[in-house]
Parts: C-alpha cells; structure tokens; sequence
C-alpha cells in the first residue's frame, strides 16, 4: 500500500492534461475521447450490467492463474464482491468505451475477461468489432459468457483457456486494432505476452495495459515495453499504460490525468 501511495503521488506530479500535449495525434485523442463529458445512451448498458452483478449474493469458486488477489483471501468468492473491487471501475469503462468508439478497431482481444465489465464496454464501443475475450478461470468465464448474451454482446467470442497457451497456440496472423491486457500482473507473463503478440501490430494498433503501477515488478514492465524499439508513443494514466506503434512518429512518453 505504501509503494502504491508514494508512486500515485509521483504520478500526480509529473502528470499533464491536453494543454501541455503538443502532439496532434495524442491531444486528439485527449480532447474528443478521453475528455469528452457528453453522456452516452452506452453508458446506461454498462452500468445495467455492472448492476446485475453487483445484486448478485451467489459465490463462485475462483481459480487464480496470475499474480492473485490483494483483495480476497479464500478462492471462493461472492460474485457482487468480484464485481466491485476486481472488476474495472465505472468510470474506466466509460473510458474504454470512448476510445474503442474513437479508434473504431475491427479485431480486438481481450486478455483477462473477469466477469466482462471491460468485454461490454468494447463491444459497444465498435459493435461492429470481432472481439476474442481470454479467461483461464471456467467458473468466471461461465458468468460473463452468461451476461453477455443477456446483453446481446453478439460480436462477442469467449474463450476459456490459459492466456499462454492461447498464445503460444492458437494466435493466428490477425492484426489486432486494439488489445486489452488485464489478465496476469506478474513481470514474465506480461512480458511474454508482449513479444508473442507484436507479430500482429499495425501502424494503427493501440495496447492498453492495466495496472501499470500496480507493483514494483510492473512498473519495471512498463519501463521496458516503454524502451521497445517498436513502440513510439506511450501514455501513462496511472491505471493504464497505452501503447501506440506508429511509425511516422517520432518516440513520446506522456503522463497524463484521465
């Protein structure tokens, strides 16, 4: 906790907003995404789904495949609990929705699906999307795949499996438009992650890690996917790290409140 403390308060000092950004790709992508307040009639699905969940006083038995929960101490689990603290944040999921509307990404995955609170907010983000949404723990998986028809997320495709093995198997020469890495927080699997997927990065390919700040070990991740060669422009937002390979582009790093 103190680690955590003393690293958002770095993050607060060293942080912009749009004003202080002097290139145009990012303050796009600021002003008409990250900071646009306009209510969308999308967000009223996503937090119908968040509350189904959040009403929901069943438990599940989990089985952890990453770095664990800091949260809960058994692997059983009330699904109303799963759905407040491991789950993203109302107002990250209005956020991933505005920038999945904004780069409108044809094939996105989805590393970690959870109980799909993030899987709703790209799908209606670009509903013309194929999405492929990872998770290692059946249990989980069999809620959110439950939900998602509920709420006709049809261009959904859930699949239970170990991200690795996914990966290192089944990955196919699709160029994903966006990826979502919420899965494994520890150094090595994020790590690897990374260089099985950069086969399939285009100049529009944008990667959004969460929880970059989460320990030391995955700040020391985000230093290096920061130094890639590859990756040109990057934006720290506390909880997430964005990644963009454009190629024109000269190399930036960007600390920005969200």
């Amino acid at each position: 906790m103190l680690f955590q403390i003393k690293s958002y308060l770095k993050f607060l000092w060293n942080s912009k907003n749009e004003h202080a950004v002097h290139s145009p790709f990012v303050f796009n992508l600021l002003t008409k995404s990250f900071y646009d307040k306009k209510t969308k009639p999308e967000y009223a699905v996503l937090s119908a789904y968040r509350k189904s969940f959040s009403q929901n006083k069943n438990t599940i038995e989990v089985t952890d495949f990453g770095a664990g929960s800091r949260v809960f101490k058994s692997n059983t689990r009330p699904i109303s609990k799963i759905a407040k603290t491991a789950g993203i944040s109302p107002k990250r999921a209005e956020l991933l929705f505005r920038i999945t509307a904004y780069f409108k990404p044809d094939n996105i995955l989805e590393i970690g699906t959870s109980l799909g609170l993030a899987t709703t907010a790209l799908a209606l983000g670009n509903p013309k999307a194929k999405i492929i949404t990872l998770e290692g723990c059946t249990e989980t998986a069999k809620q959110a795949q439950l939900q998602l028809q509920k709420f006709n997320c049809a261009n959904v495709k859930s699949i239970v499996t170990k991200f690795d093995s996914y990966l290192n198997n089944q990955l196919s020469t699709t160029n994903y438009q966006l990826i979502y890495f919420d899965g494994n927080h520890s150094k090595k699997a994020t790590l690897d992650y990374f260089e099985l997927l950069l086969p399939t990065i285009s100049n529009d390919t944008v990667w959004i890690f969460d929880d970059i700040h989460w320990s030391p070990e995955m700040e020391e991740v985000w230093r290096i996917i920061k130094n890639h060669p590859k990756v040109k422009v990057t934006i720290d937002t506390y909880q997430w790290g964005l990644v963009f390979f454009r190629y024109e582009q000269e190399k930036e790093h960007f600390i920005i409140r969200a």
